[in-house]
């Protein structure tokens, strides 16, 4: 039995938190959420986040909302019933709807001694 997990991420730090966690037997990253496509370069063409170039090679569900306290997204992320959300890195403050909506709450993996203190 695998536990079911969505994972949030943006910058290339995050990609390699969600590659581990796929790769991880046990889990199963069932969607991943990630700031929307961003425009860069010189031309500004909007480019995907390392996150989401990642979700779609590994197969993954891709969600991007513009904003975490969008009602929309949070009962589209509650319909899917993660029982554990990992966050690495996302880029935005989640709000209690979301930090209360997994049964085993919710994961930060964080790149700073901050946490500690």
């Amino acid at each position: 039995m695998s536990l079911s997990i969505a994972f949030m991420g943006t910058a290339p730090l995050a990609a390699a938190s969600l590659e581990a966690l796929a790769a991880a037997p046990g889990f199963d990253v069932i969607a991943v959420v990630t700031q929307p496509d961003r425009p860069k370069g010189r031309n500004l063409h909007p480019q995907p986040s390392a996150v989401k170039e990642t979700a779609l090679r590994l197969g993954r569900r891709v969600l991007q909302p513009l904003k975490a306290r969008d009602p929309q997204f949070i009962a589209e992320l509650r319909a899917l019933s993660p029982a554990l959300i990992v966050v690495a890195a996302y880029g935005q403050i989640l709000p209690p709807a979301i930090l209360d909506l997994p049964p085993h709450g919710c994961l930060n993996v964080h790149t700073s001694l901050l946490p500690k203190y």
